[in-house]
């Protein structure tokens, strides 16, 4: 058993949540894989523990179960070993706003978002009573650009940037790490399950690049990574210009370009 706090990984059965699996299992920590695929988690811990020896323990469950939801939960709140929450799993629908079916959707939030905060929540008592422990959500640049028309599944990845942002600021003086990982296209199958044509897609960074630079990101303890962005100034500059608003918003009085017409 491996003296490293065991990371548990949500999707973990493909993509970026499979990688980050490789990627810990090579750094010589125990595992905890969750996603609906046991068959294929059960290939990946097999083929892991072949090539790196460490633990692995495989739990079958969709976050959008309510019953799944809370073993999960319970694993988190009960399983001192694990250190490391990577909140993976997530989905997309396709088509516009309109289009998709209000269950759909109300799964796409249950999963991109409730299952990030529910067991992020499962987990951060217990990381701040030890002082110490990480928490990694997987966000995108979508929350940040309404514009690229995909409404909700760009809601849910606003709400994972702005958890992991808060969560930052309430847990960091206690020891937790939180980083929120903001991919833009990335080569995994969301694509193909949301039902995009391949032919239309445009170029995409392979997941691997895409998590060895989040990992990156993760050992210089940065608050928020975003592998795809050269420019590091433009996002420190959209946290300046967001901070800089902050004491306006103290104001007691409307904006005069808000006051009742003559």
């Amino acid at each position: 058993m491996s003296t490293k706090p065991t990371v548990l990984v949500t999707g973990a059965s493909s993509g970026i949540g499979a990688t980050y699996a490789n990627r810990f299992a090579r750094r010589g920590h125990d595992l905890v894989l969750v996603a609906r695929d046991s068959a294929r988690m059960d290939a990946l811990a097999d083929r892991l523990h072949e090539e790196t020896g460490v633990a692995i323990d495989v739990v079958r469950a969709d976050l959008t179960d309510a019953t799944h939801m809370r073993a999960v939960e319970a694993r988190l709140r009960d399983d001192n070993r694990i250190g490391i929450l990577v909140n993976n799993a997530g989905a997309n629908v396709g088509g516009g706003f309109a289009d998709q079916s209000p269950d759909d959707i109300e799964r796409l939030v249950t999963l991109n978002a409730t299952s990030v905060m529910r067991l992020a929540r499962a987990v951060a008592p217990r990381f701040a009573e030890a002082g110490e422990g990480a928490i990694v959500n997987i966000g995108s640049v979508v929350g940040l650009v309404p514009e690229f028309g995909s409404t909700v599944y760009g809601a849910t990845k606003a709400f994972v940037q702005f958890l992991s942002q808060g969560l930052a600021h309430e847990l960091g003086t206690k020891g937790v790490y939180v980083q929120a990982v903001l991919p833009a296209a990335t080569r995994t199958e969301i694509w193909s399950r949301s039902g995009a044509d391949e032919a239309s897609l445009p170029p995409m960074m392979e997941v691997g690049a895409l998590v060895d630079a989040a990992l990156a990101g993760f050992d210089r303890r940065e608050p928020v990574t975003i592998p795809h962005l050269h420019d590091a100034g433009q996002w420190d500059a959209f946290q300046a210009a967001r901070q800089a608003m902050i004491p306006g918003f103290g104001t007691v009085e409307p904006a005069p370009r808000y006051a009742p017409a003559a």
